[in-house]
């Protein structure tokens, strides 16, 4: 498998291995994907229990824009 990386990413991944916590840059990819696979899970399930509320909860007076903004602000914080 061959991979490309920007030079931000790049050197993100050699000061991971100047810190001293990763021995090389496999370490580095691999606990990335780890951490992109709960978020994404995360983030899926969320959607998941956002869309059982909706089709079982009482309507609301909120539009798409006020839900969207709403919940960007949340990850802000």
């Amino acid at each position: 498998m061959n991979i490309s990386f920007t030079e931000k990413q790049q050197n993100y991944i050699s000061a991971q291995l100047s810190s001293g916590d990763f021995q090389n840059a496999s370490e580095v990819v691999r606990d990335a994907l780890r951490l992109h696979e709960l978020y994404r899970n995360r983030v899926l399930e969320e959607l998941r229990n956002e869309i059982a509320k909706g089709w079982d909860g009482p309507p609301s007076a909120r539009n798409v824009k006020d839900i969207i903004k709403a919940k960007a602000q949340k990850y802000k914080a």
